[in-house]
């Protein structure tokens, strides 16, 4: 009996040992419970807005910092796009600090966040993926390493400080390929550029998962109600790799009911083939008075009641809903550009109506609740920790636990 109760206390401290470990590794990233419906906007604007003088309010009118405010109606996910170096043509926005600041208070409203490479200084889309003014002159292998270090260096930056994104999107809109001329798609009636275009995305996937393994990294193209299973499965003839599908879907002002059952269908059917979540990661109607508004208020509603529980369907965001007043970047004056006609914020800076059917009932002490917690991660994730889980010095040597790592310290 006393043979028995000494290995009984043994292997209790092993398997308490074990259970610690798995708790901290797992801690460092915290605030990502199990997959959940994402209802959330890309807000990359915002701080934009800010430092031309734009400010956001609750329905009561009381001034509120944006990411909070999407917390409070109950959105759980953000979408900020990444440019590689836009600060010679459109400004400083968008760039990795910027990306960073925005990442950091979402993080804080415990807000999932998207992260949305375009791999160019300014936005990619089907008619336009330009390559990036420091990568001229770059092809092939060379290539692929300037987007791996370009997303390794991103979402280093996150990792360092404990936040990690639920998803990763390697391009933007990339039916037509990406950094073109190089990873163009259709390039001639012999060269689909598949050859040419994979190899780039891929490097975008393994690097975010170097760094974040568990992170969901998703293909996106736009024209999402249009049946698109051809598409993925010539990436995945060619080898691309992927873990998720990103739609865009505009509904028309005219034809939206059919618009939203045209994407419903599609969302089943790319699901059913590739058995893989698909979310719509932007969205949004023109809005600019009543009508309008009541157009947009039908249109959303109407597709949220058509995906949100549709198998493999895993979220909604809509496209800077920020907007209001007619706001637009200065870039945008300068280089004669109409403004933003989607923005579904009301004049007074507070959330209109059409962002009704992205709200989600949360209660204060809920949000509450999530604060702490981040306080408590981002304090356990600066701590260090030996075998015995006892708590060290940082720089002490030998086999530590560290931020949820395992590090050799000689």
């Amino acid at each position: 009996m006393k043979h028995f109760f000494s290995r009984f206390t043994r292997n209790y401290a092993y398997l308490s040992l074990f259970v610690f470990i798995v708790t901290l590794y797992t801690s460092h990233f915290t605030l990502h419970a199990q997959p959940t419906f994402a209802r959330g906007a890309d807000v990359s604007w915002c701080t934009e807005m800010e430092a031309d003088g734009k400010k956001f309010y609750d329905a009561g009118g009381n001034e509120t910092e944006l990411m909070s405010l999407l917390r409070q109606m109950g959105m759980n996910t953000v979408r900020l796009r990444v440019w590689v170096n836009p600060e010679n043509d459109y400004g400083a926005w968008s760039d990795k600090h910027d990306v960073l600041e925005k990442a950091r208070r979402a993080h804080q409203q415990g807000l999932d966040i998207m992260l949305n490479f375009h791999y160019s200084d300014l936005f990619a889309d089907p008619g336009r993926q330009n390559k990036p003014a420091a990568w001229q002159g770059l092809s092939g292998q060379a290539l692929c390493q300037a987007v791996a270090d370009h997303t390794t260096d991103i979402l280093q930056a996150l990792y360092d400080e404990g936040i990690e994104p639920r998803y990763v999107q390697v391009g933007n809109e990339t039916r037509n390929g990406m950094i073109w001329d190089d990873g163009k798609l259709w390039k001639s009636s012999t060269n689909n550029g598949y050859d040419d275009y994979v190899p780039l995305s891929n490097a975008g996937y393994d690097a975010a998962k170097a760094i974040f393994p568990n992170t969901l990294v998703l293909i996106h193209i736009d024209r999402g109600r249009e049946d698109n299973t051809w598409f993925y499965r010539d990436l995945q003839d060619h080898g691309a790799k992927f873990d998720m599908i990103g739609l865009s879907h505009y509904p028309s002002s005219s034809a939206w009911q059919t618009d939203n059952q045209q994407i419903a269908t599609n969302i089943s059917k790319l699901y059913q083939t590739f058995h893989l979540p698909v979310m719509i990661v932007e969205t949004g109607m023109p809005i600019w008075d009543d009508a309008t508004t009541a157009t947009a208020v039908s249109a959303m509603t109407d597709l949220f009641n058509r995906v949100e529980n549709l198998q493999g369907c895993n979220g909604i965001l809509y496209w800077e809903p920020e907007v209001y007043n007619w706001w637009k970047p200065a870039a945008y004056t300068r280089w004669g550009w109409n403004g933003y006609n989607m923005g579904a914020f009301l004049w007074n800076g507070r959330p209109g109506p059409a962002l009704d059917p992205f709200r989600q009932e949360v209660e204060p002490d809920a949000i509450r609740s999530v604060e702490r917690e981040a306080c408590q991660v981002e304090d356990e994730a600066s701590k260090t920790y030996n075998l015995a889980g006892q708590q060290i010095p940082d720089g002490r040597a030998g086999l530590v636990i560290h931020q949820g790592k395992k590090m050799l310290r000689k």
